[in-house]
């Protein structure tokens, strides 16, 4: 129980402190300031779910590194996040180059590491929730989640910058002109969602052959 309850605690701590030095000086504080709203109000859900027992130790230290990618995409609006100066400094490489990107790709992260970090927690909730047994079924409720709560988050992203002026519209939303961004973002996250599916069915049937019979 303490190694667990450790485990969430570092893990929160990590979070308010990431986010703490994000806020030095952001880019643009308004737009900074929605983004970590919502990192507040999903780490209150996640806590919660936690201490209620819908979730482990381990899903929740996959949402919180889901929302440290978020918080550093947040300190720079997602679109001028310097991966590449970070890059070559480390390795000498520079991933735009590389792939031939001729935008930022960040928020393309953020959003695979929806699906892939918080697919666990999606599942473990749903048989908290619903009661289901069947691993299969609990997966495709989670990716169902996933589908739905990435459309949903689209959505309200688009409410959010239909209020505000072009420029800071603009800068909140991170599209970079490509107006096929929501739906790029969209199947990343169910991209993501899918390959932590195909992990979580590994280790199913990993643990059930080496079970005792």
């Amino acid at each position: 129980m303490s190694k667990r309850l450790n485990s969430v605690t570092v893990s929160t701590i990590t979070v308010f402190i990431v986010m703490v030095l994000a806020s030095i000086e952001p880019l643009e504080w308004s737009s900074y300031l929605l983004h970590q709203l919502g990192t507040l109000l999903f780490l209150a859900v996640m806590l919660g779910a936690y201490c209620y027992r819908k979730i482990g130790s381990r899903s929740y230290m996959f949402a919180s590194l889901f929302l440290i990618i978020h918080i550093i995409g947040a300190r720079y609006l997602y679109s001028y996040v310097p991966y590449d100066d970070w890059t070559q400094r480390l390795f000498g490489i520079n991933l735009n180059q590389i792939f031939g990107w001729q935008r930022n790709m960040y928020d393309r992260l953020v959003h695979f590491s929806y699906g892939l970090l918080l697919l666990s927690a999606m599942v473990e909730s749903s048989k908290s929730v619903f009661g289901i047994q069947s691993t299969k079924l609990l997966i495709a409720i989670a990716l169902m989640i996933n589908m739905s709560s990435s459309l949903l988050y689209e959505l309200l992203e688009w409410g959010i910058a239909s209020t505000l002026s072009p420029e800071a519209a603009e800068a909140y939303n991170g599209q970079q002109g490509d107006i096929w961004d929501a739906h790029k973002d969209m199947a990343l996250a169910l991209l993501g969602g899918l390959i932590a599916a195909g992990v979580i069915l590994f280790q199913t049937r990993t643990h059930q052959v080496a079970a005792p019979k």
